[in-house]
């Protein structure tokens, strides 16, 4: 009922109002009527049968006396024709039927009224009675009027009521009216597109309301047209600053793109010549010089490769590749790459073996370990660096970077993740002299790896009792490693025939010195023209070819690995070994690079990791012959 009175229109809840008071007054009347007509009827129909049996009694006593039937069945006959009789009977003191007349009224038990009297001696009042007369009266014919009555009250009844359904509904059309007309102007200012007004009608409560949502509607509207031009002018405001962000970042990312490729090559050509100077040099003093002009050449290439970092992930050069690997060999790497640095500074650097198996890309793990033990170790004067994995309950494995440094502070901890922020600690280990300053894109460059990894590092730490970095990868089961004995070729590049290709004088000069120092065979060139040259000047096929991506006039080392490629197929020889060395950051180039399936280095390139990626191409390709 509530349901359906709440789906109810205002027309239908005001007739249904105005017209079950007049509905349940009629009923009530007409039940009260008709109540009080059947008494009436049947006092009616008693008092006639008294009357009746009264006389039948008054006018039988003599025959009754004198026992005369015939004058007693004459008298029952008489008395039946009268209206409303149905029957006369006439009995002796005996109970003996003296006479019995039917009417013309027939009667059911149910509508009809049995009355009997005593008959008396007029002589002898006292004596005992002479019989008695039983007359019944039929009431049927009085109910029947009595409900054709009914059925024209009920007629007048459904009548009336039709007449009050109209005036009702018209009464509830005309009060809804107003309010629906309200009720439209409410839907059509919620649009907000024009001003809406509705017609005063009168000067009733409702004249009232309808003036007032004029009013209220006027100032909603002009409200609203003011905070639309001041939404439109915010908007345009915002996208200008938008537009202006983005060309912000575009910039940023392309000047991070150009200045690592552009300054890491004489930092690659510094490297070389550094590299170069000490071999077969045996002064100390000589020595000492050229360490320093490598330390100095370390600290460079931390920080180009902070910004070539970032600007890798600025670019979407960074691809990850998720595969299945244990914990334990990744920890050791990073072992590996720190504990020299720790024993130099008198620190403990502890990695705990696990056995734990992982599912996330290897190499961005390991970039993010190396990242956090390197600046704990910066940060850190005295105690140590540990390095932990532990199982979790969902599913995941926490690895933890815990050091015992001086902490940092709670106003920098959500700032320290930001590009280029960094916490100057004064008894810190690079501002004692200890390590190279950073840029502060280490930490940035960790929660950025994070993120492609659908991870994040969080920090907890504590001032003067040091701080932990955290966070989860994925745990699968162990599966079983099978390791194949293979023997390492010792790292001997010497009588290689190593064709270089770069567009640097420097860099030339330094590479072909430092191939040299290893007793290779060096050509070089500078383009692709001066490749083909060298490769018609120089009997037979190099061992490998070195080239960079970037050439002069735009172009690149691929076209130029492809005209060799082109060159020596012609003599029938097979594909030649070979090694591409960048500073590139440009995702574009990078897929191509990708595409290709060629070894690639990023400058600056280590003499060390320059020789191993030597003899890694050159075994892989003769492994493949």
């Amino acid at each position: 009922m509530k349901r359906l009175w709440r789906r109810a229109s205002l027309m239908q809840r005001l007739g249904f109002v105005a017209l079950v008071p007049t509905l349940v007054t009629a009923s009530l009347l007409a039940a009260i009527l008709t109540h009080y007509q059947l008494i009436t009827l049947r006092s009616m129909g008693q008092n006639t049968a008294d009357a009746v049996a009264t006389q039948a009694a008054s006018i039988t006593a003599g025959p009754l006396h004198d026992m005369q039937r015939r004058e007693l069945i004459r008298i029952a006959q008489s008395i039946a024709k009268l209206p409303h009789v149905a029957r006369v009977q006439i009995s002796a003191a005996n109970g003996e039927i003296l006479a019995d007349s039917h009417g013309r009224s027939e009667a059911t038990p149910q509508d009809s009224l049995t009355v009997v009297r005593d008959v008396l001696d007029s002589d002898q009042p006292q004596a005992p009675p002479l019989g008695s007369v039983m007359v019944d009266v039929s009431l049927s014919e009085a109910i029947a009027a009595q409900r054709a009555s009914l059925r024209i009250a009920l007629l007048a009844l459904a009548a009336s009521l039709l007449v009050a359904a109209v005036i009702a509904w018209q009464a509830a059309s005309w009060i809804s009216a107003p309010l629906r007309r309200l009720a439209h102007a409410v839907h059509e200012l919620g649009r907000g597109d024009r001003p809406v007004a509705v017609r005063v009608t009168d000067q009733t409560e409702i004249g009232e309301l309808q003036h007032g949502f004029n009013t209220a509607a006027a100032t909603l509207f002009d409200m609203h047209r003011g905070m639309e031009q001041e939404i439109e002018h915010a908007t345009q405001e915002l996208a200008h600053k938008n537009t202006a962000l983005e060309a912000a970042s575009v910039a940023k990312a392309r000047f991070l793109a150009a200045a690592s490729h552009d300054l890491r090559q004489p930092l690659y050509a510094l490297t070389l010549f550094s590299s170069a100077l000490a071999v077969d040099e045996h002064d100390p003093v000589r020595l000492d010089r050229i360490a320093h002009i490598q330390e100095c050449v370390e600290a460079l290439d931390h920080l180009f490769s902070e910004l070539l970092d970032l600007s890798r992930l600025e670019t979407g050069a960074m691809q990850i590749e998720i595969s299945e690997f244990p914990l334990d060999p990744v920890f050791e790497e990073v072992s590996r790459n720190f504990r020299m640095i720790a024993e130099q500074q008198d620190l403990r650097l502890t990695v705990r073996t696990t056995d734990l198996w992982v599912r996330s890309d290897r190499t961005m793990l390991a970039r993010i370990l190396n990242n956090l033990v390197s600046n704990a170790l910066r940060y850190t004067q005295e105690g140590g660096v540990l390095v932990g994995a532990r199982r979790r309950l969902d599913g995941t494995v926490r690895i933890d970077v815990w050091d015992t440094g001086s902490g940092i502070a709670p106003e920098h901890r959500e700032r320290v993740f930001d590009e280029f922020y960094r916490v100057d600690n004064p008894g810190s280990a690079e501002n004692s002299g200890g390590q190279h300053r950073g840029l502060g894109l280490g930490l940035a460059t960790v929660q950025r790896l994070a993120e492609l990894l659908d991870t994040r590092v969080v920090l907890q730490s504590h001032a003067g009792r040091g701080s932990v970095f955290s966070f989860h990868v994925c745990e699968v089961p162990a599966q079983q490693i099978h390791l194949v004995q293979t023997e390492e070729a010792p790292l001997d590049v010497s009588g290689m025939r190593v064709l270089v290709i770069d567009d640097e004088p420097a860099i030339l000069s330094g590479i072909r010195y430092l191939l040299r120092s290893w007793g290779c065979d060096v050509a070089t060139a500078e383009d692709r023209i001066q490749a083909l040259e060298a490769a018609e000047n120089w009997p037979g096929q190099p061992d490998i070819v070195i080239s960079d991506l970037r050439l002069r006039d735009g172009e690149s080392g691929l076209d130029a690995l492809a005209a060799l490629d082109h060159y020596y197929m012609r003599d029938g020889m097979p594909p030649f070994p070979r090694l591409l060395i960048t500073g590139e950051t440009r995702s574009d180039r990078l897929r191509e690079i990708q595409a290709a399936k060629i070894p690639v280095l990023y400058k600056p390139v280590s003499p060390e990791q320059l020789r191993e990626a030597m003899m890694a191409v050159w075994t892989s390709s003769r492994n493949v012959v």
